[in-house]
């Protein structure tokens, strides 16, 4: 059984301790907290140690030797009192710290996450419990655990009985609300976890109102934020709350990702709202880009529903449609639904050239911006610049400059290893030339190597030093320095000469997510070049010749790639929604 009282109070929408939640951001004690806590320390710094003693600058001494040792010995003397003072407090902060985990508080807080770690919300509980009679003071941290293992105790999978996960919901909000008692300044994740409480009492409305609390504290709210409110209203049918809550998340800056726009499509086309079916795929396509397998059924569903059959213009203006294809760069024109009549939705597949294998339609390759890429460029810069040492970027630019711009950029690390049990030059040699008969100024590419594959390991072979050289003589190859993460050169050399990237890497890691989901993933399917490795040899795959996301074409038709396949060694799924009189007609 649970520990904590079973006689916790319904948590419901007409209780005090509901409109008490409400009314939190009345409670002034969490606004300006940093003035409210760190000025007595101002003061008690201020107290405690006197005017500086660089100050005595400012007095007229004699100039004679007498006073000039007395102020070198004042000089060290203060050196040693400073070096002094400052490992004292390393070993005074150091110590307190210990202090601090070895105090009730520190030991509550390492038990709260072991529980946190195996999902033990029962032992979290009764370490809430004994700590509030034991009189022992919580903290921020303390009580967002407590109420992230109340909120998910129907996703730890872990056999818990109905009854249990009621006690549990209701004792989340308990805590919560002696979270607001004990006058303890909430987080987003405190905010976060009370949706999700709300959520389980299937309360969406309570969810979107706690949302809504976070900007009375000047708390951002984030994706995770909105999560409960939104997937409660699109559960319900409740289609005109859900678009609330989409409206608020753009209020917030807050973008929605596959998950929400699938359930928001969903909600659309199970209410009948074609135009709000409509404005998600487009969202889909704008964000997005290839769907999973779930978001491409709920597409294929609503093509094949008789509601989609009933929508669609039948006789539009052609020269709207075209000029909406320009002003989008292609692929796209957002003027509706086009055509009538039933959908014929199937899986297919696209070729190497672009054409659609079910309907024969080719697919267009969608334009960048040069600006967008300029503008690209300048921001990778300057992410590299902070995590990189500045003077060795600094430098590489200059190098670029000097040597480049290249038709071609190699990431030479990944291709030597590709099918391969130790680096292998000649493997990248290989790769080089033939990139160099595909250049239009029949140029080398440029190679970019860490200084170690350059300096260390198989670069000692003789043979492998006169690739070397014939590189570094062509101008076309960088070493990076001892330190550094070669992908920023490589991946800021392609963008700079806006030229092909050759390389295998999936640029997934947590690097490239800095560079966000808008620009990347569009520049990175029209420049890069990945290599296949077999008995006959090496084979470069060029870009596609359209682009591989969500395309809306002039007569009406729709294809949606899915991330099943990478057309490399599978070739990727695609839905292909036509109907028979998706027919262009002159207005």
């Amino acid at each position: 059984m649970l520990c904590g009282s079973s006689l916790a109070p319904p948590f419901n929408r007409t209780s005090p301790l509901f409109l008490f939640f409400i009314q939190m951001p009345s409670l002034s004690i969490f606004r300006n907290s940093s003035l409210t806590f760190h000025r007595p320390l101002l003061r008690y710094h201020s107290y405690l140690f006197a005017k500086p003693v660089h100050d005595i600058q400012a007095y007229e001494l004699p100039m004679d030797r007498r006073a000039h040792l007395c102020c070198s010995a004042f000089s060290v003397t203060q050196q040693i009192h400073e070096s002094s003072a400052m490992a004292t407090n390393k070993v005074s902060n150091k110590s307190k710290k210990k202090v601090w985990w070895e105090s009730p508080e520190g030991v509550l807080r390492i038990k709260l996450d072991m529980c946190s770690k195996h999902g033990d919300v029962v032992q979290a509980l009764h370490l809430y419990d004994e700590a509030r009679s034991n009189g022992v003071q919580l903290n921020q941290h303390h009580y967002n655990v407590l109420l992230y293992l109340c909120s998910s105790v129907k996703l730890n999978g872990n056999g818990v009985d109905e009854n249990a996960s009621s006690l549990c919901n209701n004792r989340g909000f308990e805590i919560f609300q002696q979270m607001i008692i004990d006058k303890v300044a909430p987080s987003e994740a405190t905010f976060t976890n009370a949706a999700r409480l709300a959520l389980a009492l299937e309360d969406p409305e309570m969810a979107f109102d706690l949302v809504k609390q976070m900007k009375g504290f000047n708390i951002l709210p984030k994706l995770r934020s909105y999560g409960p409110a939104l997937f409660g209203f699109c559960k319900k049918g409740m289609a005109d709350r859900a678009y609330e809550v989409h409206a608020h998340m753009a209020e917030s800056g807050v973008m929605p990702e596959e998950l929400e726009l699938s359930a928001l499509l969903k909600l659309s086309a199970d209410v009948k709202r074609a135009d709000k079916v409509y404005e998600m795929l487009h969202r889909l396509r704008a964000t997005v880009r290839q769907v999973t397998d779930s978001t491409v059924g709920v597409i294929e569903d609503w093509f094949k529903s008789e509601d989609a059959s009933k929508i669609g213009e039948e006789n539009w203006d052609t020269s709207k449609v075209r000029e909406g294809i320009v002003m989008g760069g292609g692929g796209w024109h957002g003027q509706g639904w086009l055509g009538s009549g039933r959908w014929r939705a199937v899986r297919t597949q696209i070729d190497e050239k672009g054409v659609c294998h079910s309907c024969g339609e080719k697919l267009v390759c969608i334009d960048i911006d040069p600006g967008e890429t300029e503008n690209f460029a300048t921001s990778l810069s300057n992410l590299a610049c902070q995590r990189e040492v500045k003077s060795n970027f600094v430098q590489f630019q200059e190098w670029l400059q000097q040597h480049g711009p290249f038709d071609a950029v190699v990431d030479g690390a990944n291709l030597g290893l590709i099918n391969q049990k130790t680096f292998s030059f000649y493997q990248l040699n290989t790769v080089a030339g033939k990139l160099r008969q595909m250049s239009p100024s029949k140029r080398l590419p440029l190679i970019v190597l860490h200084t170690s594959r350059v300096t260390g390991g198989p670069a000692r072979n003789p043979n492998n030093r006169k690739f070397l050289e014939f590189w570094k003589k062509s101008g076309a190859l960088y070493a990076t320095p001892v330190g550094s993460n070669d992908d920023w050169y490589w991946l800021y050399a392609a963008v700079t000469c806006n030229c092909l990237l050759v390389t295998n890497d999936e640029m997934r890691d947590h690097l490239f997510q800095l560079l966000g989901t808008s620009f990347f993933p569009r520049w990175k399917e029209k420049h890069q070049v990945r290599l296949s490795v077999s008995r006959s040899g090496l084979t470069l795959h060029m870009p596609p010749p359209y682009s591989t996301v969500v395309q809306e074409s002039e007569n009406g038709s729709w294809h949606v790639p899915t991330i099943t396949g990478d057309d490399l060694e599978t070739p990727r799924q695609w839905l292909c929604a036509t109907r028979a009189r998706n027919k262009i007609h002159p207005f």
